[in-house]
């Protein structure tokens, strides 16, 4: 299992030495991710999100910013919220502020955190790379994208089924519409195909 709270550290090294302010920055991200209710937007989605970074990390031009982005793009979930990408870049800009980054790669991050919003395909190759990790579960094999759909519904327990279903077909059928589901041509030749099957599979199911 991956140390997050290690690589949360080491990211923030080289903007304090104030351990205090980090544990307790790394404290809150843990919270919030391990909150209630959370069964897929939490701490092993982050893991496998850093796993699948790792392998092409060599393209991506600011791995600190970008790193940065996916600890605090999830860190604000409500499913009954609409807006939670936003809130969760004013938390990021706050801390990162706090830690001491400076305006222009706070910056970044939280424009970073916005994209995961529409994921819609960026001139910024980095944005590429974070939208392609975010979804890279739809790409998975159908057992572990089966489970996935099943913890979003969890998620969406609120929700009845006469509300949930069109709402979840419309968001698939969303990324079934786009040009390519993945925005980058490691990730297109890894999980496309296969993303599309599992899509297809599900709306046959909802």
């Amino acid at each position: 299992m991956m140390n997050l709270s290690n690589r949360f550290e080491e990211l923030c090294f080289p903007l304090t030495k104030n351990q205090e302010l980090i544990s307790r920055l790394w404290k809150e991200i843990e919270k919030k991710y391990t909150e209630k209710g959370r069964h897929y937007h939490n701490l092993l989605h982050l893991e496998n999100m850093f796993r699948e970074l790792e392998k092409v990390k060599d393209n991506i031009s600011d791995f600190t910013a970008l790193s940065f982005a996916v600890f605090y793009h999830d860190i604000v979930y409500d499913t009954s919220s609409k807006s939670n990408e936003e809130k969760s870049a004013v938390r990021a800009e706050k801390r990162l502020t706090e830690l001491g980054l400076n305006q222009n790669e706070t910056a970044l991050v939280s424009t970073e955190i916005l994209a995961t919003k529409s994921h819609q395909k960026s001139e910024s190759m980095d944005i590429n790379y974070l939208l392609d990790a975010d979804l890279s579960v739809f790409g998975k094999d159908w057992e572990i994208y089966h489970n996935y759909t099943q913890n979003i519904r969890k998620e969406y327990s609120v929700y009845p089924d006469f509300l949930y279903k069109p709402g979840r077909k419309k968001v698939l059928n969303y990324f079934l519409e786009l040009e390519s589901i993945f925005k980058t041509d490691y990730f297109k030749e890894r999980y496309e195909l296969q993303a599309k099957e599992n899509i297809t599979a599900e709306l046959r199911l909802l």
